[in-house]
């Protein structure tokens, strides 16, 4: 079964417990994959239909329908190979009347993947997206882009950066997308339907012909996406996405994200910076931490002594000393405290089922636990 197929097999599960709003998201992303005018009138039209419709019986029946031709249409079609696009070796940025220095950073980021960049405010996130993308010059190391372009603006097309403060913009964002498609190359008789079916892809559609100024952070973060995602970029590097989005929002946006790298058809590397450390796991491949510009890996050989270790973050009322006295016949090796969170750190030889078990015998309150061994979480607190 190929990526398709298997992405496929998700939406019909989706389609059978009646999650349109997701359903529907996917079979925008298999229209755009078809390349195909017909289909992106077809879907454009179910649009417009469930504007007046929503809530009729025949919803199923017509998304079921498209996502027939689609399958019908998209089965035969060549899936692209999986490929490297981008290098980072042994990256340096230093500024010369700083103390601060980014680097040495080593990274890979091949298409259909994201990168997670993780740490504290100040630790040089944003100063790597920024190298990554050209806008600074890494004073050593190398950036190796592994896609072919012409010269620096073919570049910067396919290499797209959206930064966390972006510049204000006038008229309606519908318009603004228009002219966007048109400067892409998108023919006329297609403009408007892509627009469309991008805007509808990233929940915009209710504030098309909104402006700048009556659109959230939130909303200007997604119209920026949609302005990028028209120009087909191989790779998209965003500076905090999750700012200013509460945590249903969050959790929305990092599906779009992951959606949008994973197409079988048109895949993007992504990489992201964020401070909600968690959801960005639970999103990306693979997780860069960043502290005072330095590169931590979890499954470094820096790391794999720690990494044996059992590290549990847990909130409880109780004491350090009244816990150190529970947990220390049981393999404890640490007991932090850090910020109204505990983190105990015990032997490799201890499961998280020890730990459960150890606090239910001493009548332990805890109000949240969660298993970080391999999170990177544990590297803001040792």
């Amino acid at each position: 079964m190929n990526e398709f197929q298997r992405q496929f097999q998700e939406v019909q599960e989706l389609l059978r417990f009646e999650d349109y709003g997701l359903v529907l998201k996917r079979a925008i992303d298999f229209t755009l994959d078809t390349g195909d005018i017909s289909f992106y009138r077809e879907t454009n039209a179910l649009l417009d239909w469930l504007d007046n419709y929503p809530d009729s019986p025949e919803v199923k029946e017509k998304l079921s329908s498209l996502l027939g031709r689609l399958h019908e249409f998209l089965s035969v079609k060549e899936l692209p190979p999986r490929e490297k696009i981008l290098d980072a070796l042994a990256v340096k940025k230093q500024y010369s009347h700083s103390s601060f220095a980014l680097g040495p950073v080593n990274l890979s980021l091949n298409s259909g993947d994201i990168v997670g960049l993780v740490g504290e405010n100040g630790n040089g996130k944003t100063t790597l997206l920024r190298v990554l993308c050209g806008e600074l010059y890494a004073t050593s190391g190398e950036v190796k882009y592994d896609f072919r372009y012409t010269d620096r603006y073919d570049l910067r097309t396919q290499l797209v950066y959206i930064p966390q403060r972006t510049d204000t913009w006038y008229g309606s964002m519908f318009e603004n997308l228009v002219f966007t498609a048109s400067m892409y190359g998108y023919p006329p008789e297609e403009n408007e339907l892509v627009v469309n079916l991008i805007i509808a892809r990233l929940g915009l559609r209710k504030f098309r012909r909104h402006g700048w100024k009556h659109l959230s952070s939130g909303y200007k973060m997604r119209f920026e996406l949609a302005r990028m995602l028209l120009r087909k970029p191989k790779v998209l590097l965003i500076d905090e996405p999750l700012a200013n989005l509460d945590i249903i929002a969050q959790q929305t946006v990092l599906e779009d994200f992951r959606a949008i790298a994973k197409s079988p058809f048109r895949p993007i590397g992504i990489i992201l910076s964020s401070q909600q450390l968690y959801e960005v796991e639970k999103t990306s491949d693979q997780v860069i931490f960043l502290k005072q510009g330095v590169q931590k890996n979890l499954h470094s050989e820096e790391t794999a002594t720690e990494a044996k270790q059992l590290v549990i973050e847990f909130e409880t009322e109780w004491s350090q000393g009244r816990l150190n006295d529970i947990f220390s016949p049981y393999g404890l090796v640490s007991l932090q405290f850090n910020g109204g969170t505990y983190v105990a750190t015990f032997t490799g030889e201890s499961t998280i089922h020890d730990f459960m078990k150890v606090a239910i015998a001493g009548e332990v309150p805890l109000t949240y636990f969660r298993n970080i061994s391999n999170s990177t979480r544990r590297f803001f607190v040792s």
